[in-house]
């Protein structure tokens, strides 16, 4: 390990212990993604848990879009914050893997605001009439920039979106990337910044976030 990872590994401790502790479901679940995932950094983490956690506490929201289940940490996080009426959509096509989330999603006491659905999300936002409060995207990076023209007009004002990913391990600088996933991420950032009906903000939180607010 070199001196810059040792010392991003040493913030990282320092982060986690002063920050607000995970629930007992979440951390079973960081465990046991890790032991039986061949990719686990590929779960929301400890961190970027906390933020859409207080996220969504603060919005309340009545309908919440996650595209990228995954083993379903994000989607527990995302639940925390949720109005009693309220609902999460969580969309994956990975069926192999969908027997984790759903065992947690039915341990969670959120068991039954959570809509997991094995789906293509381009085809659902094209067919669904839904207007969500709160979406979070960390799925195929190479539908990126189409997530966010099909997502558009599901939001309304005050609708906050985010999409994980989007400084993709630094190759977002790169001026000519040869990578697709590189080229439609840069696009997307591109497309947000440039779009008057939403304001936003990257944050660098682990591999970045586009935090997009609708006007």
């Amino acid at each position: 390990m070199s001196f810059f990872e040792e010392k991003n590994a040493e913030m990282d401790r320092y982060l986690e212990n002063h920050a607000s502790s995970e629930p007992e479901i979440l951390k079973k679940l960081r465990r046991e993604t890790f032991q039986k995932t061949t990719q686990p950094h590929m779960i929301s983490g400890y961190q970027q848990g906390r933020l859409l956690t207080m996220i969504s506490k603060m919005l309340n929201p009545k309908n919440v879009l996650e595209i990228g289940t995954f083993t379903g940490y994000a989607t527990l996080c995302l639940t925390e914050g949720l109005s009693p009426e309220g609902k999460i959509t969580t969309l994956d096509v990975n069926e192999d893997l969908a027997y984790l989330p759903k065992k947690y999603f039915s341990e969670s006491k959120y068991s039954s605001q959570i809509d997991f659905k094995i789906q293509d999300a381009k085809e659902f936002l094209r067919n669904t009439d839904e207007v969500f409060d709160l979406v979070f995207i960390d799925a195929d990076k190479e539908n990126y920039a189409e997530y966010f023209r099909l997502i558009k007009p599901k939001t309304k004002s005050g609708s906050v979106v985010m999409f994980d990913n989007v400084l993709w391990y630094g190759k977002v600088l790169e001026e000519n990337p040869k990578q697709k996933s590189t080229q439609v991420i840069k696009e997307l950032n591109d497309l947000v910044a440039k779009d008057d009906d939403f304001e936003n903000l990257i944050l660098p939180l682990r591999d970045g976030v586009n935090f997009l607010r609708r006007k």
